[in-house]
Formats: C-alpha cells, structure tokens, sequence
C-alpha cells in the first residue's frame, strides 16, 4: 500500500505560479513513475505529467514549458511547479503513483488539491 498526501493548492491570479507537492508513504520501494493529472469541473480527470525513478520527464501538450514536474527520492516526494498559470488550469490536480502487480500495475492516488487560477 501507498499513501499519498498533496499540498500546496490556492487561489493565484492569471500569470502567477505555484508548487504542488505529493509526499508518499507505505511501500514506496515498490513504486516507478509518479505524475499529476487534474480534473476539471464536469470534466474527465487528465494525466499532464509524469516522471520515473531515473528523473525522465514527459508532459501533455497543455502544460509543456509552464509546468516543471521533479521528484526526490530520498524524500519520496514528487513536485509540480506551476508557471504563467491561466484561467484554464483551474481544476482538482491529483497526484498518482505506479506500483508494479503481476503483469500490470496497481494505482494510488492523493485525495486531492484544489488550484483556482483567476482571470
């Protein structure tokens, strides 16, 4: 089992910039990429980036050059650095981790932090 907790969400101005972070507890030995995703209201939850144990780093479209996703391992602490935010952005971002099971995988996720971006 893994437990993640987030912080880091508010309210900024368009233009502004926070930093979310996911801290992980539990079996943390076992767990490969770790990523954010977000969900807007009556939307689907997305995936907008991700990184494993090595520091590669990959990003939907939306975010790519704004936002910086990096990891500590010795912390078990997965960042997103949130720059030149808009309206848009606003949404619940979760964090996610990956856990190998058999032939698949198992997810875990935060319970969630909520990032307003005002216009």
């Amino acid at each position: 089992q893994v437990r993640l907790v987030e912080s880091g969400g508010g309210l900024v101005q368009a233009g502004g910039s926070l930093r979310l972070s996911c801290a992980a507890s539990g079996d943390t030995f076992s767990v490969n990429d770790m990523g954010w995703y977000r969900q807007a209201p009556g939307k689907q939850r997305k995936w907008i980036a991700s990184i494993n144990k090595g520091g590669d780093t990959n990003y939907a479209d939306s975010v790519e050059g704004r936002f910086t996703i990096s990891r500590d391992n010795a912390k078990n602490t997965v960042y997103l650095q949130m720059d030149s935010l808009k309206p848009e952005d606003t949404a619940v971002y979760y964090c996610n981790a990956e856990t190998p099971w058999g032939l698949g995988r198992l997810d875990y996720w935060g319970q969630g932090t909520q990032v307003t971006v005002s216009s």
